[in-house]
């Protein structure tokens, strides 16, 4: 990582106004100090386990690994969690910072709404003024989260410019915040976005991957072969990821949405077809259109249709730190169903990207082989997106 903080690498930074760098400054400087407070960090534990339900398990997916042959395959259960999803971890977090700053309003960004109910949960639990944005696409395509979201008491804010997906719904949030922060935080779900929010993004997700690793040591004896996870954004990947990272033996593999293809514009695929770019205030790997200008992203998964991908995630392709592969929304879907029927469990749309890839992998390896899958969500929210697609 580069000296120049908020970069890894050549990625990330804070490309944004003076307005909102100052702003932004001001969450950097709260989450420094918030970061070193034992009593921030004892609270911050004590919801982890009391509120989220943490720590989520790991568990041998022996059915499938039977069914597949070759490798065993485990499973982080961050579907487990409260709110069904990894995105409670940060959004927890977040929310205790924000109160550390004094912060009366709340505001968010989401795309498969996992990380808007996250968000209007922990606002609600606080009695912290709630606003959700969200693309008018996905508001259509996972009304029964919007419907969580304002039982939960949060407004949601369907967003109708562009695509009507998660990254108009990222403008209209940025844009907010940097309008009324005095009052306001926003409390972002990805590893995306200015510094510094990438890097307290990865704080908080990071539990997963630590808690993974005491866990696969203490069952196994031994570390995974493979750590995998699906990339939208990047937070659950990342968040595993992060303990590993120093394990040259273990090897990262992200699981982009190849959508109808790489040969297709229909994919959200910013590692594997993207260029370097400016989007949100950052530089990383984003989609272009013909006019060189950032492009729309496309996904069966709501959460992984951003067109751009977290600034550790590009710094990670560039070094061969870890491996970015894509899965078709076909692959997705059959390994939707393929978990569902071998194991008893539903994976989000999102999830079964890196279940997919697993699925592929597992064959081609030996029988005292591992494989985590990171499984980042349930697919409650996709139930009725699917059942139309019958």
């Amino acid at each position: 990582m580069k000296k120049n903080i908020g970069y890894y690498g050549d990625f990330g930074g804070m490309y944004v106004d003076d307005n909102l760098k100052k702003c932004l400054l001001e969450v950097e400087s709260a989450f420094n100090r918030c970061i070193k407070d034992v009593n921030f960090i004892n609270e911050l534990q004590y919801y982890y386990k009391h509120y989220i339900g943490r720590k989520s398990p790991l568990y041998f997916a022996e059915n499938l690994s039977k069914r597949l042959g070759g490798a065993k395959i485990y499973l982080k259960r961050e579907d487990l969690n409260h709110t069904g999803s990894h995105k409670i971890n940060n959004a927890i977090g977040q929310v205790l910072l924000a109160k550390r700053m004094g912060k009366k309003r709340i505001i968010a960004e989401t795309g498969a709404g996992q990380h808007g109910v996250a968000t209007a949960t922990v606002c609600a639990m606080f009695d912290i003024d709630c606003t959700i944005y969200m693309g008018e696409t996905d508001v259509k395509r996972q009304s029964l989260n919007v419907f969580k979201m304002k039982l939960l008491g949060a407004n949601v804010v369907a967003v109708k410019s562009g695509k009507a997906t998660l990254k108009e719904a990222v403008d209209a949030a940025l844009a907010d915040f940097a309008n009324n922060s005095k009052a306001t935080y926003y409390l972002i779900g990805s590893a995306v976005g200015p510094h510094p929010y990438p890097q307290i993004v990865r704080e908080f997700q990071s539990v997963i991957g630590f808690e993974c690793k005491q866990q696969i040591i203490a069952i196994e004896n031994k570390l995974p072969n493979y750590v995998i996870a699906c990339v939208g954004g990047g937070s659950n990947a990342i968040g595993i990821f992060h303990a590993f990272n120093n394990e040259n033996n273990v090897n990262l593999v992200g699981v982009e949405p190849a959508g109808k293809g790489l040969n297709t514009k229909l994919h959200s695929a910013s590692l594997s077809k993207g260029e370097v770019g400016i989007i949100h205030g950052f530089k990383c790997y984003t989609l272009k259109d013909s006019n060189g200008e950032n492009s729309v992203g496309h996904s069966i998964a709501a959460g992984l249709d951003y067109p751009g991908v977290g600034p550790e995630h590009c710094f990670y392709k560039d070094c061969n730190r870890a491996t970015y592969v894509s899965i078709t929304d076909t692959e997705a879907l059959n390994a939707f169903y393929l978990l569902s029927k071998t194991e008893g469990i539903i994976p989000a749309l999102e999830s079964s990207h890196a279940v997919s890839y697993a699925c592929k992998l597992a064959p081609t390896l030996n029988a005292d082989d591992i494989i985590v899958v990171n499984l980042s969500g349930r697919g409650d929210k996709d139930i009725n997106q699917i059942i139309q697609l019958k």
